[in-house]
């Protein structure tokens, strides 16, 4: 018996190691779409079998006991189970989640524009930045191109969706860049500062930005520098308005850079006529100096300075006495300096701190009498981010823009002074929450205190997300916006208030097989804006109100075309506003109800060349003539410009390269200037405002030495 029982217990044992485990089962997404080819598998093991068409499988095992079955599908969470194997079938129904990818995660896109940042939507390269025609290497006139923008030819700063250029703030690796343009006459175009070869990406918010800026009404443009430069280098540049060399010494985790510059507009304006008559041409001198570092825990410390100096003398004429001119003459000096480091303090934690300095002088004389500004001021920011999970991201931080602005008035019966000094302190906090991997909410707050002004004020921001399909997706954007009134205006008054902007943007883009297309509607709320005059000119208020509304279209193509790419853009602009010395609501002079700009770039190999052309045209902008009753009424004559450019790969480091704007002489006119006085019949005398001349040409190569000499300027910004 003894015997027999272990037979027996010999073959029940037998039976149950020789027989098959069945596992059936679906695999689907959590709307119940059957997922084609997960794999599934027993942990540890070589048995494992994939869903069919139908999300469907069947895994044999010989497996027993207490096994893990996984399965696993692109896109989605794991899926992990106990299963006891037994020989006795398994039924399973499987709903795999969604994995976060942020890569393919919908982003935030209302009101802005990236440059540089592969993760995000990328309208523009930094590489368009500088081959553009008719931005004659000048950022903002790049952004130009873009819609939301208007031409302001007289003036040459950047004017988003019916806002005034003083109402865009520039910050450059995060910290402001006090006077980011250079200094001109009146009703005479200035430029950016800086050389867009510097900056490696770009973000132009156009409305609806993050809690992260304060102190801009209407747009950021935030510019980030060039990493740490992996050659030593040799850079000349030889330009027909003037030249610039510099040098660059790389280390393994370091880098320095130093360039002096020098322009002289003296021989272009000898040859191409000009509208103004000029005692000295436009001159200026520059050097700056730039240091790279990284530091431990992938941290990168970032220093830059920028000295310059410009000097332009020329004869206006006196509109209050007719046949008369007066000699203005203008010295400008500035310095901006900023530093910033950047760097993980811990996992998912990291820092931001930065600070900048810029100190301008603008030295103005007419005649005999001075108008001499000058600006100190201080932007300080600390910043720190932190990741809480995959789809939830936090940052905080807190800033001081400190500023001393100083006004002289000189005549020959002596000097008198205007000044006032500012410190304004601000705190910021702001979440970016995704559900999924299509919806992702941004709500943050900004807190400022003026010590000047004694006012403080908070501004809500939120903005949300969709993604449509794979290609497509809707941006919802919300937001109050307060900026500190003109100091022009700060200097004579501290019982102001905060001007203020809400923005509601709604931003749709599908993109694509290298093609984009943006649409977005927006409209934005002016209150408490600056105004005087309304009883007596030396009374000041907040008394100002306004609005702003649109429609912005931008598409652009890569594919099409062989070997070339085009942009257009369109804006459609409705705004008007009461401040200042305005009467009554008005549309303000700088904006242009219809925008339209046409890019195209063509890479011809044969010719080793790129050509470019830029077509705007802008409807005529409102200005005010004082002989009329009707205020604003008259209208400037339609804006248009065909610029062309030509670079051509002479060497792998030597580029030449020539460009012309308005090269089909478009009469362009931007409106009159007028006396400050009627003469003896009554009129107020007047004359046109012109560009400087009606065409520019600029010619110019840039050699770059290295070791190699396979190098050239473009590699830094591609």
């Amino acid at each position: 018996m003894k015997s027999l029982g272990i037979l027996i217990a010999s073959i029940i044992i037998s039976s149950v190691s020789f027989s098959q485990t069945v596992i059936i089962g679906c695999v689907k997404d959590e709307k119940g779409v059957s997922l084609v080819g997960a794999n599934v598998y027993l942990e540890g093991t070589y048995d494992g079998t994939s869903s069919n068409s139908n999300g469907t499988f069947k895994l044999t095992t010989k497996e027993i006991g207490k096994q893990i079955l996984i399965i696993d599908f692109i896109g989605f969470k794991s899926f992990e189970q106990a299963v006891v194997l037994n020989g006795y079938p398994i039924e399973l129904s499987i709903v795999l989640q969604e994995a976060f990818n942020e890569l393919n995660a919908v982003t935030i896109t209302a009101g802005t524009f990236e440059a540089g940042d592969k993760k995000k939507s990328i309208a523009i390269t930094s590489l368009d930045m500088v081959t553009t025609a008719g931005s004659a290497g000048d950022v903002y006139g790049a952004l130009r191109s873009l819609p939301g923008t208007t031409t302001v030819g007289e003036s040459g700063k950047l004017y988003v969706k019916g806002g005034d250029s003083r109402e865009s703030n520039t910050y450059i690796d995060g910290t402001l860049v006090y006077v980011p343009y250079s200094s001109s006459a009146p009703n005479t175009s200035v430029r950016g500062r800086f050389n867009p070869y510097m900056f490696s990406g770009t973000m132009f918010s156009t409305g609806g930005y993050s809690a992260e800026y304060g102190q801009a009404l209407s747009s950021v443009l935030s510019l980030t520098t060039n990493e740490i430069d992996i050659n030593d280098e040799l850079n000349i540049g030889i330009l027909s308005v003037g030249g610039d060399i510099g040098g660059t010494k790389a280390w393994k985790k370091a880098s320095l850079s130093a360039t002096f510059g020098y322009n002289n507009l003296k021989p272009y304006m000898f040859l191409v006529p000009q509208n103004n008559d000029w005692i000295n041409e436009p001159t200026s001198m520059s050097g700056d100096i730039s240091f790279r570092l990284k530091t431990p825990k992938s941290g990168m410390l970032k220093f830059y300075s920028k000295t310059s100096q410009s000097k332009l003398e020329l004869f206006q004429n006196d509109l209050n006495n007719p046949g008369e001119k007066n000699a203005y003459r203008l010295v400008n000096d500035n310095i901006f300096a900023n530093a910033s480091w950047t760097g993980e303090l811990k996992k998912d934690w990291i820092l931001y701190a930065g600070t900048s300095f810029t100190n301008n002088n603008d030295d103005a004389t007419i005649d005999s009498l001075g108008l001499n500004k000058s600006l100190q001021g201080i932007h300080t920011k600390v910043m720190v981010s932190h990741k809480l999970s995959q789809t939830i991201k936090i940052k905080a931080g807190t800033e001081l823009y400190s500023k001393q602005y100083c006004v002289d008035y000189i005549s020959s019966i002596g000097k008198f002074t205007e000044q006032f000094s500012n410190n304004t302190l601000t705190g910021f906090l702001e979440s970016e929450i995704y559900t999924s991997q299509k919806f992702v909410t941004r709500l943050g707050s900004r807190f400022e205190y003026s010590d000047f002004l004694q006012k403080g004020n908070f501004a809500p921001r939120l903005s949300t997300a969709y993604k449509l399909t794979p290609k497509s997706q809707v941006s919802l954007s919300y937001g109050w916006f307060f900026q500190n009134p003109d100091d022009d205006f700060l200097v004579k008054t501290n019982g102001l208030d905060y001007e203020q902007a809400n923005h509601y943007t709604f931003n749709y883009i599908l993109k694509g097989n290298n093609r984009e297309l943006r649409s977005e509607l927006y409209y934005k709320e002016y209150k408490k804006l600056f105004k005087y005059g309304e009883v007596e000119p030396n009374i000041y208020t907040n008394n100002g109100n306004g609005y702003a509304y649109g429609l912005d279209i931008f598409w652009r193509d890569n594919k099409t075309i062989k070997r070339g790419e085009y942009w257009v853009s369109y804006s459609y602009i409705n705004a008007e506003r009461n401040y200042l010395d305005f009467p009554e609501q008005a549309v303000p002079n700088f904006t242009s109800k219809h925008n339209l700009t046409f890019v195209y770039k063509h890479w011809i190999g044969e010719l080793r060349s790129l050509v470019g052309g830029t077509y705007r045209i802008s409807s005529p902008r409102y200005y005010n003539n004082p002989n009329t009753a009707e205020f604003n009424a008259e209208q400037t004559i339609a804006y248009q410009s065909l610029d062309l450019n030509w670079s051509f790969l002479y060497r792998q480091n030597i580029i030449f390269y020539a460009s012309a704007s308005n090269v089909l002489g478009f009469k362009q006119q931007f409106g009159y200037q007028y006396a400050s006085k009627p003469n003896e019949n009554g009129a107020y005398n007047s004359q046109p405002i012109l560009p400087s001349a009606k065409r520019f040409f600029v010619l110019g190569c840039f050699i770059t030495l290295t070791k190699k000499g396979d190098v050239n300027q473009l590699d830094k910004i591609n």
